[in-house]
């Protein structure tokens, strides 16, 4: 496994973040994220893998076959067949946003059990969609304001509106939401939206490890698809300042007060490259 990450990395992710939402490949996007940590992935094998439950499902479903029956077809071979399921005991290993590892080792979390679900799903011809919902990502099966709701954390199951209120209230401790206001938070995610999720989820993990190459690694890939997202850029700059990279802080943390000169701390930010400055220039 490799920390670190290379120009060409680099430009292809730059390339994947130049791209409109609706051309912006999901799976590509996540083996992407997976090859800055496996750099000897080989994409071709677990794209034939997740092509084989694709057939698997297609075989069992008729054409005709109704969201209820599509979800019970994926789950025996998502689930029974191939083992997939939510990682209980190490929610926070970073190998269960890996792609690769989510398939060798047959547990994930629930946005990279997500994406599984929808790749095959779509491979197997169905309607399929990520679901950015507070706290858990989910996946719609069916059309998108009309299909079936599904956790494939655990093990597919289809949530009706009270489940999915109740989550909403355990994640942000709110109540009260109205029918509509649900169904805005149930409406499909893009592609950009799911591949940032994944990359925060691991930026995350790593910071609490104190992991800072792959904290700055990650977060090099959200700036990559938010390119005008301000946070990642004063995100970024602490961490070449933790790195000892005085001028790339300075470069980010000034493009950070470009984007967003009234931030809450832009005053605090302002100082530190006061600091970094004359840094820098006792470093000549």
């Amino acid at each position: 496994m490799a920390a670190g990450s290379d120009s060409g990395a680099t430009r292809l992710w730059q390339a994947l973040g130049a791209m409109a939402d609706s051309d912006l490949p999901l799976l590509e996007g996540a083996f992407l994220i997976a090859r800055d940590e496996y750099p000897r992935l080989s994409v071709p094998e677990y794209s034939a893998r997740l092509q084989r439950f694709a057939a698997a499902a297609r075989e069992a479903l008729a054409d005709d076959a109704e969201p209820p029956r599509q979800v019970r077809v994926l789950n025996r071979v998502l689930f029974d067949e191939a083992g997939l399921r939510g990682s209980e005991d190490d929610y926070y290993d970073p190998r269960n946003s890996y792609l690769n590892e989510v398939l060798d080792r047959r547990l994930g979390i629930p946005i990279s059990l997500s994406v599984i679900y929808v790749e095959v799903a779509r491979r197997a011809g169905l309607e399929a969609h990520g679901i950015g919902f507070p706290g858990h990502f989910l996946v719609r099966v069916g059309p998108a304001r009309s299909g079936l709701i599904v956790d494939p954390f655990h093990r597919g199951v289809i949530l009706e509106a009270a489940q999915l209120s109740a989550q909403l209230t355990a994640a942000d401790q709110s109540s009260g939401r109205d029918k509509d206001q649900l169904e805005h938070l149930l409406s499909p995610a893009g592609s950009r939206s799911i591949l940032v999720r994944m990359l925060r989820n691991l930026k995350a993990i790593y910071l609490a490890r104190r992991d800072a190459p792959r904290a700055l690694r990650t977060t090099d890939r959200i700036v990559a698809l938010l390119p005008q997202y301000a946070p990642e850029y004063r995100d970024r700059g602490e961490l070449y300042h933790q790195l000892d990279v005085p001028h790339a802080a300075l470069a980010d943390f000034r493009r950070y007060l470009e984007l967003a000169p009234e931030a809450d701390d832009a005053a605090g930010i302002r100082e530190r490259i006061d600091i970094l400055q004359d840094q820098a220039g006792r470093l000549h």
